[in-house]
C-alpha cells in the first residue's frame, strides 16, 4: 500500500473543515480537483473513506481512521519546521496574521515595517478578520496568529489548544460631538443622550454595557455600529456620544470630536493568540514569536503616543 502524503493533507483538511468546498477552498483547489485526489486515495487504499449514499459526504469508519493518522502527520510536519526553523540562520516562509482595522492601522503597519528590516525572509499575509471566524480560522491551520480584543472586565474565555500573548490594553474614552453646547463632563450628563453604540458582542458594546449598569441607567441607543470610523463619523455630525478605545482616537483630525474628561471607563486588552500542539509547550513558533515581538514593541509607540493624547486640549481648536 503506497499512500501519497499530499493526499492525506487533502484528507485531513476535508475531515477537520467539514466537507470537500470548504477543504477546496482551504487549500486554493477547485471542488474537483480535490475530489479527484480523494478518489485517488480510496484507489491507493483499496478502501471506501467516504460514504456518498447520503447527500453530505461523510467519512467511513475506515475514512476517520485514516484522517487521524493525517491529522498527526500533519502536526508533526509543523512541528519539524519549526525546528528547523530554530537552525536556521535566517527566518524565511509565509505567516499569516488575522487582525481588525484599528490594529492593522495602529500596530501591524508599523510592526512589518520593523519586521521586514530583521527578518526580510519572512513573509507576512494579512487577513482582516476579527471574532469567532478568525479563531475558527486558527484552530483549523487557515491562519498562524489572531490578533483579538476583549473588554478588561470579562474573564478571558477558555480556548482549547491556544495560547494569549498580552500586547496592549487601550483605555476606553467618551467622545461627543462639537457642535454641543455642553460637553459632558460625568456619566450622570451621558444618561438621556442618545449614543452611537458599539455591537453587543465586541468590546465597546460590552463596555457601554458595563457602565449602564454600573451607574443605573438605560442607554439610548440610537445607533448600532461596529466600525470605529462610522462611529467616530457620526459623533461629528451630531448624533450621539460613544465610547471608543483610545487607539481609535489616534488619527482623528484635531475639532472632529470632543474627548471628554470622563475617565474610569475600562479598557480592551489587545492580545494574540497562536496553536498549541498537542505535544509541544504553549511557546509560539519561531516566526510567529518575532511576529508577537515587534507588535509588543509597536504597542510600547502606541503607549507613548496615548499617553500625549491624553494630555493634549479637549474639545475643539479655538476658534
Amino acid at each position: 500500500m503506497d499512500i501519497d502524503p499530499r493526499r492525506l493533507r487533502i484528507l485531513h483538511e476535508v475531515s477537520r473543515r467539514g466537507g470537500v468546498m470548504k477543504a477546496a477552498q482551504a487549500l486554493h483547489l477547485t471542488p474537483s480537483a480535490v475530489s479527484q485526489q480523494l478518489a485517488q486515495l480510496e484507489r491507493e487504499v483499496g478502501l471506501a473513506l467516504f460514504d456518498r449514499s447520503q447527500r453530505r459526504v461523510t467519512l467511513t469508519p475506515a475514512g476517520r481512521v485514516l484522517a487521524a493518522y493525517a491529522e498527526r502527520i500533519e502536526e508533526q510536519l509543523t512541528e519539524a519546521r519549526q525546528e528547523l526553523n530554530r537552525f536556521a540562520e535566517r527566518l524565511s516562509g509565509p505567516v499569516t496574521i488575522a487582525a481588525f482595522p484599528t490594529v492593522i492601522r495602529h500596530l501591524l503597519v508599523p510592526a512589518l515595517r520593523e519586521l521586514a528590516v530583521r527578518h526580510p525572509r519572512i513573509t507576512p499575509v494579512i487577513h482582516e478578520l476579527f471574532g469567532p471566524g478568525a479563531v475558527q480560522e486558527l484552530r483549523l491551520g487557515g491562519v498562524d496568529l489572531v490578533v483579538t480584543e476583549r473588554d478588561m472586565s470579562r474573564p478571558a474565555a477558555s480556548l482549547q489548544s491556544m495560547s494569549r500573548h498580552r500586547l496592549h490594553d487601550d483605555e476606553y474614552r467618551i467622545v461627543a460631538p462639537p457642535s454641543w453646547d455642553r460637553v459632558p463632563a460625568t456619566v450622570a450628563d451621558l444618561v438621556d443622550l442618545p449614543w452611537v453604540a458599539g455591537v453587543p458582542d465586541q468590546a465597546c458594546g460590552q463596555a457601554l454595557e458595563r457602565l449602564a449598569q454600573l451607574h443605573g441607567f438605560v442607554p439610548r441607543r440610537v445607533h448600532l455600529i461596529a466600525e470605529f470610523p462610522p462611529v467616530l463619523g457620526l459623533v461629528s455630525a451630531g448624533h450621539g456620544v460613544a465610547i471608543v478605545p483610545s487607539l481609535a482616537l489616534l488619527d482623528v483630525p484635531p475639532g472632529e470630536v470632543v474627548v471628554t474628561g470622563i475617565r474610569g471607563v475600562g479598557s480592551r486588552r489587545i492580545e494574540a493568540l497562536t496553536r498549541v500542539s498537542r505535544t509541544t509547550s504553549g511557546e509560539p513558533d519561531p516566526m510567529q514569536a518575532v511576529v508577537i515581538e515587534v507588535l509588543r514593541e509597536a504597542a510600547e509607540a502606541v503607549d507613548r503616543r496615548v499617553g500625549e493624547l491624553s494630555r493634549a486640549p479637549l474639545g475643539p481648536p479655538a476658534s
